[in-house]
């Protein structure tokens, strides 16, 4: 155990806007072998849920009008959270992560990255390379395999794009897009040496606190008119707080699922022709409630509207602009609503020239980005972080910007309109975070999962890695079926 400051766990609260003289009240219990990396993972993971934690305990205080509890990261609970997905077990069996057709293959000139977990992606990605789609998953990894080996990457990642597929060219994200990073990567068509991130995802040096060169790692602005009155006092930093949750896989829901745990009314909205991985839903889907609505059909356009008449907060997890067309872009809804925190968050950034409005997943950034190329092996094949630690690590950050807007709001009435990114996050992981590996034992995940019978079977799951004086140790209920509640608060 040590009281030492973490400079990137004061570095994200910084970014956050909390006051500095509340760090003091975070501590750190180390453990051994926990995320290893090249890059400063663990630092990271555990910076993310401890800015997240001081939050929770900052708006606590808030509510009571008391002091702010005492915070303690635990190292291992925070690696057994950033794995949750691993971790989870429905009545015993193992649920399948990546499909076959998604991961790092060769190039005629250097790798791609592909992402076809769900079915439309799938296809979006055979039907842009010409690949007839057999249902033998098997033999079609051989097609592609063989399809992509006699193409550029660069060309490939185009092609798939257009047809609205994912894939990118491992360290190639666009040359007029920002801050070229050293990796160390070969050249491929259409890059340099290295890769380049958005220049409003660069993160700052630990020099001084993010705000004052650049732009921030959270981006925040009031907006909107104020509420009557603040929250008044609860034993849960989030009780009675009511959440619209337009998020989907992974960083979304866990910045939702945290909220949900500090007590807040949690509904997930999805349209129902989108449908969600069950086994997904069933991990980040804790405390939650999740109902469908169609927001372009006026029935549910109404309801939607009536559950916004009373909302808290909005997140949503879309493309840059994507729901602008619906009537909820940020400036929209937060004048619908006094009080309003709308929280977007996206793969790229808001001002990542033609790669604002792309879609994107923890996987895809850490290959653009520079990461996979940080974490090669030997024989030059592109390497992956030791956890979706993009995804887990802008889901606490989600949480806990969302966290320190309510306390902000208990003074002023006003909401505000916070963007995060997991290229930001990459960028911080790349550029800002210091290694400070802490003492501890041997890691083991034992002490932090639990097992919690739920509609999907029995759940052997991760228990959140939040703490401070008095947190709940697991989530209130388990998750509901997907689009199986009515959209109602409770």
């Amino acid at each position: 155990m040590t009281a030492t400051t973490d400079s990137a766990t004061a570095h994200a609260w910084a970014a956050l806007g909390g006051a500095p003289g509340l760090i003091g009240r975070v501590s750190y219990e180390g453990a051994h072998g926990v995320l290893p990396a090249r890059l400063p993972v663990r630092e990271l993971a555990r910076a993310t849920v401890g800015a997240c934690s001081l939050a929770a305990a900052e708006l606590l205080a808030r509510r009571r009008s008391g002091p702010v509890p005492a915070v303690r990261v635990h190292e291992a609970a925070v690696a057994t959270a950033f794995v949750s997905e691993r971790h989870l077990r429905v009545d015993g069996r193992v649920p399948r992560s990546f499909a076959p057709l998604s991961g790092f293959w060769p190039a005629a000139d250097g790798w791609i990255r592909t992402h076809a977990n769900y079915p439309h992606h799938r296809s979006r990605l055979l039907e842009a390379l010409g690949i007839p789609d057999s249902g033998d998953d098997r033999a079609l990894a051989g097609r592609l395999a063989d399809e992509l080996a006699g193409r550029p990457a660069y060309e490939v990642q185009e092609t798939v794009y257009t047809a609205g597929g994912l894939a990118v060219a491992v360290g190639s994200v666009p040359l007029d897009t920002g801050l070229l990073l050293d990796t160390g990567l070969s050249p491929a068509a259409g890059t340099l040496r290295g890769s380049r991130l958005p220049q409003d995802t660069a993160l700052l040096p630990d020099t001084g606190p993010p705000q004052e060169i650049g732009l921030p790692l959270v981006e925040s602005r009031p907006a909107g008119s104020p509420l009557p009155g603040p929250l008044p006092a609860a034993d849960l930093p989030a009780a009675g707080v009511r959440v619209i949750d337009l998020t989907r896989v992974i960083a979304g829901p866990v910045a939702t699922r945290t909220l949900a745990l500090l007590g807040a009314d949690v509904l997930r909205v999805d349209p129902p022709a989108l449908r969600e991985d069950a086994d997904a839903h069933a991990d980040t889907g804790m405390g939650k409630r999740s109902a469908l609505l169609d927001l372009t059909a006026p029935g549910d356009r109404r309801v939607f509207d009536g559950l916004l008449g009373s909302a808290d907060v909005v997140l949503t997890g879309y493309r840059p602009g994507a729901l602008d067309r619906l009537g909820l872009a940020p400036d929209e809804l937060s004048s619908r609503r006094p009080g309003l925190i709308v929280g977007q968050l996206s793969a790229w950034g808001r001002s990542a020239g033609p790669w604002a409005s792309r879609r994107g997943f923890d996987s895809l950034v850490q290959a653009a980005s520079g990461i996979a190329s940080a974490e090669s092996g030997d024989d030059g094949r592109p390497g992956a972080l030791p956890a979706q630690a993009l995804d887990h690590g802008t889901g606490y950050l989600l949480a806990a910007a969302v966290l320190r807007a309510l306390s902000d709001r208990q003074d002023t009435g006003r909401g505000r309109h916070l963007r995060l990114s997991l290229a930001g996050t990459a960028s911080w992981l790349l550029r800002g975070v210091r290694p400070a590996p802490l003492e501890g034992p041997a890691y083991t995940p034992e002490p932090w999962l639990t097992r919690t019978p739920s509609p999907y079977g029995v759940l052997d799951h991760a228990l959140p890695p939040l703490d401070y004086e008095g947190a709940p140790r697991t989530w209130a209920r388990p998750p509901t079926r997907w689009g199986g509640d009515r959209p109602v608060w409770l």
